[in-house]
Parts: C-alpha cells; structure tokens; sequence
C-alpha cells in the first residue's frame, strides 16, 4: 500500500506565473513522489485522513515551498572542476559549504598558484586551475610570462572563467611545441608573433595536451557528477542541465551519467545535451544515436537534445559581435571566432530539426543570433516545426529585432542574466560599450515580445544560484551597484517563472516539474523566507534550507 505525506509549510506558492489560476496553499500531499494535493493543511488532513499510512511532516512549517528551480543551462564540470585551485576574482563556495576567497589581482593569483605548486610532489604533474578572469585584474592579459614566476619547469594551465580561454606557461608551450608556427587559430601572440601563452577557443586549448586531457578527465570523474548536484540542491535546484559539456557518442560517458543519477541518493533530475561540434560527415550516426538514447531515459535521467556552440566569448573578446564589434581600440577592426562553421549550419540544425530533435544554439553575440535565425528561416521555409523547442542560449546581445524574429518562429531564449553583475561593468567600459550594454541580456524586451524565457547561470562560468539569477533579471545591478538598462528590468514573478516553469519548457518537462500541481512530480525549493513578500534587492539573499525531490527530503550543507 502506498503512503502519503503531508507537508505543512507557512506559505506555498505552486508557482509565478501572472494571473495563476493555482493558487496558494500551507500544504502539500505527496504519494510515491507525486503530488496528489495541495491547499490548506486542514483540508489535507480530511481529503487524506482516512487513510491507513497518512503523516504530516512539519519540518517546513516556518518555511516558503515554492516550484524546485530548474537550470537550463549548466555544464556538469562545475563540480568536477573543485578538483583543481580554484582562482576567480569572486568569493565561491564549493559543494561542501566552503567559501574560497577571490583572487583580486595578479599577485593574488600567483600566490595561490604557487601554494598549489608546493603541494605537489611530482614534478612532472602539471598544475591545473580555473576561475581566472583576466578582464578584471589588469589592463593587460595574464600570460605565459606570469604564469612563469609560479613555476618555469611543471607546465601550468588555467582555465577562465568562461570556459572560452585558457592561460598556459612557458613550460608547456615548450613540452607541446606551441610555436610562432603552430598555425591553429586562437593561438594569441606577442607583437613579435611568439605565442603569449593564451589559449583561445577548443582548438587552441587541445594543444596543451597533457595538461588539457587532464583536466577534462579530472572533471569527468562520478565524483564531479555528485558535487555538481550538490550545488545544485543548495541552491533550492531540482532539475539541472548538461549543455553540452561533451557528445553522447562516449559509451563510458553515458554510464557514467546513468550510475550517478540514477542513484536514488543523488539529488536532482538531469537533462544531458548532445554537443555537436560540426557535421563531420557523421550526422546520420550521430542522430539515431541520441533518438536511442532518448528512448532509454529515466525518472530522473534525460536525453534527447542537442547544443551547438556557434560562438565564444563576449569579455574573452570571441564571440561574433556585429559593427562596431569589440570597444578596445586594438581590437576595434576585428571580430571574435567562429566555432562552428557557418557554412555548415544550416545543414546541421535542418539535419537534428527533421529528426524531431529540439536545438539550442549557444548565441553570445548579436551576429550569432543573426546566423542561427538565418539558418532557421531557411530550415523553416521547407519544414515547419512539429513539436521541437529550439532555444537561442545566452542570447546576451540579442536585439528588439531579433527577438521579434524569435517569437514568429516560436523560438525561445535563455538569457545569461548574471552577466549583468559579473561582467556589467567591464561591458559597459571594455567589451561593448555602454549603450549596447545597457541592451545585454534584455529580458523585458524578450517578454514584450512574446518570447518564451528562461534564465541561466552558465556553471561553472558564474555559481548556480537561481534567486541570484533572478535578482539580476529583476535589478539589473552591476558588481559596482551601478544600474545597468533599468528598462530591461522585469519583475520578480517572471524572474522566478523563468528559473522554473520557463525553463521546464525549454528542457520538455514542463509536464512533470517547474509548477506544484496535482499529477506532477513532488520537487519543492524549501526556502527561509517568501521571495516575493521581500523587498527586491534581498532576492538574492533569500536562505535556501533544501530541496525534496520525489517527495524525499534533500537538506543543504552550508557552512
């Protein structure tokens, strides 16, 4: 026989969307991790007394229980990456609690590299670290000659925080022979055209073999997969996403995805996306691969879709940016990188598309988005779609334009709001300049035209956190507490409509999670306070005691 719990709560909102017809409750009925009722505890406890096996579990009843927020858009090597020295300029707690401090200049860098260098006792073993962000510590690039003063013999890579670009030593240039004739774009240079040690792009990053293959296989380990999780459930997280952190073509890879998560104590649903890199002549393997694939899909483990990168980064100086292109006078004639060939992407999406298969098209710049929706125009113009949930990712300078063209095509976007606090000021004074700054990840615009929303946080490049997502979306806040395009302010009901229902929709579970409602899976954000009772700038702050996934409890740690 099947038991039912009942949890009581000081407020449950079943979720945000304007004019709700779901109403509110102090309750939740939970049978075999379905909700099977909400409303009053008192209603509850007659609808369901009679019944043999029936509690009330009181843990919550000083808390808010709201919709279990769901990241679209999230790389699972954000918690794999922990393995490594972590080196960002932003404080950042790791998945047991910690906080690491940030690494606020050059120096600061090189000091924790250099702790992290004595550490080790092999001296063949390369140092690896992540998180560095060379935009906000000097006015030059961090290269190879700093990166030296850490060690001039054990080869050194770190990753950026974009995930876009990676910084190397004079060491491994010189064990992997990176040369002023290694022809490979996004090798960046010096003025007399030796490499500098920066790495930009995949293509530039595989030449650190060694070192690059082990990160990649560091972050790769079952162990990355579990903190990745646990993040994710300290952050009020329910159902995450794997855009594209590799193919699905990886037999290993996808065991391992199925012993994590389909691990009963592992602590969120996960939707694994498909990276596609180009065609490479394999699309008619690679296409009935994922279809098989999503036919062996669990409860808790999805696949099914696809990602593909069309560009780079907008603060690394590679993502494809229309005239004027990048602010700084050197780069002012030049434009970012393409990482797929545009002339391959038409046949690519209208390859997936015919399969029944939903694209999202990672689009930082505004000549990106350009492409993509050239491409689905064009896709279209033959075969209209049927059923498939193609999304514009990041989508960070899409314009009024554009987003008109979206919601005819009923695509999708999900915007990378946090950008607007971690890198808002440098856009507004480095990259883009302060009126197409001021337009970047333009929620408001997206809404008003009917564009179906979400909001993201892009892990590891900024730390899962869907009330911090949400604060950016509604505030439009910089690091320095300035006011970045008010006018692409939205409220906090769409914010948080956004990091649940919105992003239910564009993963196709907007059916099973995303609202608290009768016949859906019992995922619940168990918070400390009401989001929308505080006052907007708090957000953020708002306390996270957990998450209940399936109607199982799933208690945070925080230090």
């Amino acid at each position: 026989m099947s038991s039912t719990t009942i949890f009581s709560a000081s407020r449950i909102h079943p979720d945000f969307e304007p004019g709700s017809a779901l109403g509110e409750g102090s309750a939740v009925a939970v049978t075999d991790g379905y909700i099977v009722g909400i409303g009053p505890l008192s209603e509850l406890q007659a609808q369901f007394g009679g019944e043999d096996d029936v509690a009330v579990d009181t843990t919550f009843a000083d808390k808010v229980v709201v919709p279990g927020f769901v990241e679209a858009h999230a790389h699972s090597i954000a918690g794999g990456l922990w393995n490594f020295t972590y080196c960002g300029f932003f404080d950042r707690t790791d998945p047991s609690g910690r906080t690491w401090t940030g690494c606020k200049s050059v120096d600061d860098v090189i000091r924790r590299l250099q702790e992290a260098e004595a550490a080790l006792e092999d001296p063949d073993v390369p140092l690896l670290a992540w998180g560095l962000d060379p935009i906000y510590l000097t006015s030059e690039r961090v290269v190879a000659i700093h990166l030296d003063q850490v060690s001039a013999t054990r080869p050194i890579f770190v990753f950026h925080a974009s995930l876009h670009l990676a910084t190397v030593n004079t060491a491994l240039m010189n064990a992997e022979n990176i040369t002023s004739e290694t022809l490979v774009e996004g090798v960046a240079r010096d003025a007399a055209g030796e490499p500098n040690g920066e790495l930009q792009e995949p293509a530039a990053m595989s030449l650190a073999t060694g070192a690059f293959r082990e990160m990649l296989m560091g972050i790769g380990r079952a162990e990355g997969l579990w903190n990745w999780a646990r993040l994710a459930r300290n952050a009020g997280v329910t159902t995450m996403s794997d855009l594209g952190t590799s193919p699905v073509t990886d037999e290993r890879h996808i065991a391992r995805w199925r012993e994590a998560v389909d691990d009963p104590a592992f602590p969120t649903r996960v939707s694994v996306f498909h990276n596609q890199r180009s065609d490479g002549g394999v699309l008619d393997e690679v296409i009935p691969l994922i279809q098989s694939l999503a036919d062996t899909s669990s409860p808790k483990l999805r696949f099914g879709h696809v990602k593909l990168v069309l560009d780079g980064s907008i603060q690394g100086f590679t993502a494809r940016l229309r005239f004027p292109y990048h602010e700084l006078p050197e780069d002012a004639a030049e434009n970012g990188l393409w990482l797929l060939p545009p002339e391959q992407v038409v046949d690519i999406f209208g390859a997936f598309h015919r399969a029944g298969i939903t694209v999202h098209a990672h689009c930082n710049g505004d000549e990106t988005t350009e492409l993509f929706l050239e491409a689905v125009a064009a896709v279209y113009a033959t075969d209209p779609p049927t059923g498939q949930r193609h999304c514009v990712q990041h989508s960070q300078l899409s314009t009024p334009e554009q987003y008109a063209t979206m919601a005819g095509f009923g695509l999708s976007a999900n915007v990378f709001s946090n950008h607007t606090f971690y890198w808002g000021d440098q856009h507004r004074d480095i990259t883009v300049g302060p009126e197409r700054a001021a337009g970047m990840n333009a929620a408001r615009t997206a809404l008003d035209a009917g564009v179906q929303l979400s909001m993201h946080s892009d892990a590891p490049v900024t730390p899962i956190g869907p009330l911090h997502v949400a604060w950016c979306a509604v505030n439009r806040r910089t690091a320095t507490d300035q006011v970045l395009g008010a006018e692409e302010a939205i409220t906090v009901g769409e914010a948080l409509a956004a990091v649940t229902v919105g992003a239910a929709y564009q993963l196709h579970l907007d059916d099973e999670v995303g609202t608290l409602e009768v016949g859906k899976r019992a995922d619940f954000a168990v918070l400390d306070a009401d989001p929308l009772e505080v006052d907007p700038m708090e957000l953020k702050d708002v306390g996270v005691w957990g998450t209940v996934l399936g109607g199982v409890a799933q208690p945070a740690e925080l230090s």
